[in-house]
Order: C-alpha cells, then structure tokens, then sequence
C-alpha cells in the first residue's frame, strides 16, 4: 500500500519564516511537523509519495537526509494544481486503495483502524473528521446511517453548515477516485471530485482526541502543546545546563547553561540561550540566540534569529536572520 502526502501551499498565514522555510519542515515537539503527520502510517506501507510545490528542493534535499521507514519519493508541481490536482499529478504506480494526508494537520489517528473500516464498509473512500465548535472555515460532512457521508460542504455559512464534523485531512480512497479528477489543470478534490464520488459511497471515520490544523503561529504553537502533552515531543525535561519545567524537545547540539524555559519548547540545531534568558510556549529554529536576560513566549523564531540583551519578544513570528 501507499501513501500521497500533499505538500504544497506557501504557508501565507506563516511568514515572514516561511520565506524561507517551507511550513512542512517548521520544527514542532521536536520535528518538522511533515515527520508526525508521516508518523500516523502504519508500518506496513511500501511508499510514501510527497506532491511538493512550494520550495520542493528543500523538502526533497531533507527528507533525502533524514530518511524514515518507509521509502519516500517527491514529485514536484510546475505550478500550484490544488488538493485534486496535486493528487492527479503523481497517480502513476499508486496502490488500490492507498492513503492521501494533508501535510499540515497534527492529530491522533489510527489509520490502521480507518483502513479496517474502509475496508468493511466497500466504498470508495473513507475519510477522517473531527467535530469542532466552528465548522465554518472547513469542508463539513452531513452524516447517514454508518456514517455514509451523504453530503459535503465547503467553508460553509455557520447557519448553513449540515454538521460539525469537519474534514480532518486524512483519508483512503480506491484508484477509481482517480478518475474523478481533470488532468492537466488546478482541481480542488472537495469541491469538483467529492459531490460525484458520494453517490459511490464514502465514509466517515470519527477522531476522538485531538486535532490541529497547524497553518498559524497560534495553530502550530496549540497543535505543539497537544503533541508534548500526548509525549510525542521526546522524554521531556529541559537540557543539561537549564533549569525550569520543559518539556523542552532539541533537534541537534544547542548552548543553555544558565537559561530557563518553561512549558513547551522546541529547539533546533545550534541554538543559544544565554544565561537569564527564559523561554517559554516557542519553537526557536536552527542557529538562532536568545541573549541574556531576555525572555521569549508564544513564538516562533525563524533560522538565525536574534533576540537581543534583556528584550521581551512575545507573540510573534521572526524572519530568517531577524533581529528583536
């Protein structure tokens, strides 16, 4: 079986650190959140297809230097063809049926459950939705008996939304949805391929704990949080040389001594806290440095970043190589 993760978009709501850094590769709970999106496939899978756009040499040159279990393949886009599109785009050699996950949603999923399920049920696909308390800003499924999704409805009106059981950004579909979708132009899978394809049945599979859409600085630092608390963000505790209550997750050699860091915090490779500094709610990407005395919360320092002497920087997002 097979698995095609969709990694486009530019990551707008993300800049200005995704002028460098495609969102996909931001480090969350001690990874780039590509990696625990990756993390929710079962082991049995024989591939994992990326359809890049975005900056698809640097997501290709990281996923080449850090492999996983499963082979991983890129195809890159020419230009941005959307959920159906990107999906169109690298269908040769796919399996019947295979996985299709979003590469920006950070949950907790059995996949090898939604597989049994789809398997059961006989439809076409299977889908993953999780019940939030406003659907408006997704795609929302009106649900039939077994869960059959009998409709489905993009970014609806709150007056108009049939459900609160949004599109979760992980599914299963069979080959033939392939079929669905117009070769060669930008398709949006929900909108075009999804009304055509209910009538052949597909399912809802209802997540029960924890879902984020990680597409904003506030999004990414929540979905951070659940990811820590569900000890997806390694042991926990901050590193030799810190004091303070972590968890704290380091992706590679960092220098601490004398720091503090509260709650929820990734470090990347070769940053620096200096002593009195205090970090706390914040992912600080490679290279960066806090000085002393400065205190960092709720945010998300880009490569290289500086946090001058005694500054407090709280709620925002830096640039590579900014300075605050």
């Amino acid at each position: 079986m097979k698995a095609v993760v969709l990694v486009g978009g530019f990551g707008t709501r993300l800049r200005p650190v995704t002028y460098a850094v495609p969102k996909q590769l931001i480090p969350v709970a001690g990874q780039p959140m590509l990696y625990h999106v990756l993390d929710l496939l079962p082991d049995d899978v024989e591939e994992v297809v990326l359809a890049t756009g975005y900056k698809a040499d640097l997501i290709d040159a990281y996923v080449r230097a850090h492999p996983r279990r499963w082979p991983i393949r890129t195809v890159a886009e020419a230009e941005p063809l959307g959920t159906g599109g990107g999906l169109k785009h690298v269908a040769a050699g796919l399996s019947d049926p295979f996985f299709l996950l979003n590469s920006d949603v950070l949950a907790s999923a059995d996949l090898t459950e939604m597989r049994a399920v789809h398997v059961a049920r006989g439809g076409v696909g299977t889908m993953a939705l999780f019940e939030v308390d406003d659907p408006q800003p997704y795609g929302v499924a009106a649900l039939g008996p077994q869960d059959r999704i009998i409709g489905f409805v993009e970014k609806p009106d709150p007056k108009d939304a049939p459900s609160r059981w949004i599109n979760a950004g992980l599914s299963i579909w069979q080959r033939e949805v392939l079929d669905a979708i117009p070769g060669g132009r930008a398709v949006s899978f929900e909108r075009e391929a999804m009304p055509g394809l209910l009538a052949k049945g597909v399912y809802g599979f209802r997540l029960a704990r924890y879902w984020e859409d990680a597409g904003t600085p506030e999004r990414i630092l929540r979905a951070q949080q659940l990811l820590f608390d569900d000890h997806r963000g390694g042991p926990g505790g901050v590193p030799a040389g810190a004091r303070g209550t972590g968890p704290v997750a380091t992706m590679g050699p960092v220098s601490v001594g004398g720091a503090t860091f509260g709650k929820y915090v990734t470090l990347g490779t070769d940053v620096t806290v200096a002593a009195g500094a205090e970090v706390e709610n914040s992912i600080v990407m490679d290279g960066s440095v806090v000085e002393r005395d400065a205190r960092v919360t709720g945010s998300v320092l880009g490569p290289r970043a500086r946090v001058r002497a005694g500054h407090r920087v709280s709620g925002q997002v830096l640039a590579e190589g900014a300075e605050a």
